[in-house]
């Protein structure tokens, strides 16, 4: 065989196997397709049918949801509605029970305006027989005592008032021991002390002036030709000479106990120089007035150096050093008025105040004595203008205002120069009275003692410091003896002038007497 046949034949063989290879292919894939799309269409199908059966289900969980929410909402609707009802029954009921209760109180409450009423009826009816009752028991009462209605009030009255004057008379002692008992202790402390530390050296002095003459011819010449040169020296001094029988001695007698002052030294100039007429008689009183302005000076501003003060108007200074010559009740003013300051000095220092101010107001607590022979007015009056007119400190002018209880003392310093003046003016010796005068003093004591009802007796004794009164036991009860006696000072205080202070001392007491026969 031809080989080009046969690569021909073998070539168109294998076209043939091959095309018959792809035809069977063909079909084969044709056939797998067919397969695959079959499958394909049933997986679809069950797909569809798996959605629609899923779809299905969550239709049905989603109405079974929503009919559970709708229950439950429709199931909490209900039970809120269900509790509001409830609450509501219960506000109903509560009302109820509350309008029972106003109704049975308002029930209660005419049962008790009727009950209050029939009361108040009774009780009218009970007064109205206990006026009766009452009349009549008073009635009988005044047959039985004797006594009236409007006496018996005031027998009560009498015995509430007795009641209370005891009441009050009680709480008088316990608060005036009390206070007496604590000021008491201090005072004494403090005022002892100042007393020790102030030693005067003595405390009066004479209130005329006498001079020694070196022989009773000089008489003669002092009174001069037909009295010529007595009449100059009075006139020329304002002082009168007493000539008397005194031996070797004439009394100067002036109620200005400067100008006695300047007399004396200048009768003591004359007497030593011994030409007495009247040109010289001019002349030495000249002297006489300056060596005594000078004294005076020299002894103020020795008070004030003594005192430890400074700052004193220098016309002050002077009126101090006039104080050396002048005299109250015996006791020289100037000697008093610086005891006085050196006790203010003390006291206030005890006291933790200022010593300096304190000295300085006792210093010039007289100081209108100086004055009160030239011009109208208590001393006390005059002390206060002199002080204002210099400028002093109104603590100063307060302390004389007060020295002698005329106004009351508003200060500290006040009160010690008070205190000060009397334990001065009390020393032994310091006050002086003629014999009228202590008597008038004694009667006066008695008579204010005297003056109260119920007093019996009143002794004045221990010179006038003391007043014992005796009183009636019928008429004063040993209550109202603290009564009578603070009344009994207060008019002593108000009526009568005495140095220092006095003990009013009451007595009561009851005897019975009785003879056996």
């Amino acid at each position: 065989m031809d080989p080009f046949l046969a690569i021909i034949l073998i070539v168109v063989i294998s076209a043939a196997v091959g095309a018959a290879a792809f035809a069977g292919g063909i079909k084969y894939r044709k056939k797998i397709g067919e397969e695959k799309i079959g499958s394909a269409e049933q997986e679809a199908k069950r797909i569809v049918e798996d959605a629609q059966r899923d779809a299905e289900s969550v239709k049905k969980e989603a109405l079974i949801a929503g009919k559970d929410e709708a229950h439950k909402l429709i199931t909490n609707a209900e039970k809120e509605i269900s509790d509001r009802r409830r609450e509501i029954q219960r506000q109903e009921r509560r009302i109820q029970q509350k309008e029972e209760s106003v109704e049975k109180k308002l029930d209660s409450l005419e049962k008790k305006e009727e009950s209050i009423n029939q009361k108040n009826k009774t009780a009218e009816n009970r007064l109205a027989e206990a006026e009766k009752i009452k009349q009549s028991e008073l009635d009988v009462l005044e047959k039985i005592s004797g006594f009236t209605s409007e006496q018996a009030k005031a027998y009560i009255l009498n015995n509430l008032d007795n009641e209370l004057t005891h009441e009050k008379a009680v709480k008088i002692m316990e608060f005036e021991q009390k206070t007496r008992e604590e000021s008491e202790k201090a005072a004494r402390e403090i005022i002892s002390l100042a007393i020790q530390r102030v030693a005067a050296d003595h405390v009066t002095e004479s209130t005329v002036s006498v001079v020694p003459l070196p022989s009773d011819e000089m008489k003669g010449r002092i009174i001069g030709r037909e009295g010529r040169n007595i009449r100059a020296i009075e006139t020329i001094t304002g002082v009168d000479l007493i000539i008397d029988d005194t031996p070797e001695a004439i009394t100067l007698s002036c109620f200005e106990p400067v100008k006695r002052e300047i007399a004396r030294v200048m009768l003591e100039k004359l007497i030593s120089d011994g030409r007495i007429h009247p040109a010289r008689i001019e002349e030495m009183y000249e002297k006489a007035r300056r060596e005594v302005e000078s004294m005076i000076k020299s002894e103020g501003e020795r008070a004030i150096i003594e005192a430890g003060i400074n700052g004193i108007h220098p016309e002050i200074v002077k009126l101090l050093g006039r104080l050396h010559f002048r005299t109250s009740y015996g006791q020289n003013v100037l000697d008093h008025s610086l005891e006085v300051a050196y006790l203010c000095g003390i006291m206030a220092s005890e006291l933790g105040l200022e010593p300096t101010m304190a000295r300085r107001a006792g210093l010039l607590h007289d100081i209108g004595k100086a004055l009160d022979h030239e011009i109208e007015g208590s001393h006390i009056e005059i002390g206060v203008d002199v002080a204002r007119k210099y400028k002093e400190s109104e603590i100063v002018v307060h302390a004389i205002q007060a020295h002698h209880g005329d106004v009351e003392a508003r200060t500290i310093i006040a009160c010690l120069v008070q205190a000060a003046d009397a334990i001065s003016a009390a020393r032994p010796g310091a006050r002086r009275e003629n014999i009228e005068n202590y008597i008038k003093r004694l009667e006066k004591l008695e008579e204010v003692a005297s003056s109260f009802e119920g007093v019996e007796r009143s002794f004045a004794i221990q010179a006038g410091r003391e007043v014992r009164i005796i009183v009636k036991p019928d008429k004063i009860k040993d209550d109202e003896m603290v009564l009578l006696a603070r009344d009994i000072c207060r008019k002593i205080e108000e009526e009568v002038e005495y140095p220092g202070q006095i003990k009013v001392n009451i007595i009561r007491e009851s005897r019975a007497v009785e003879y056996a026969k």
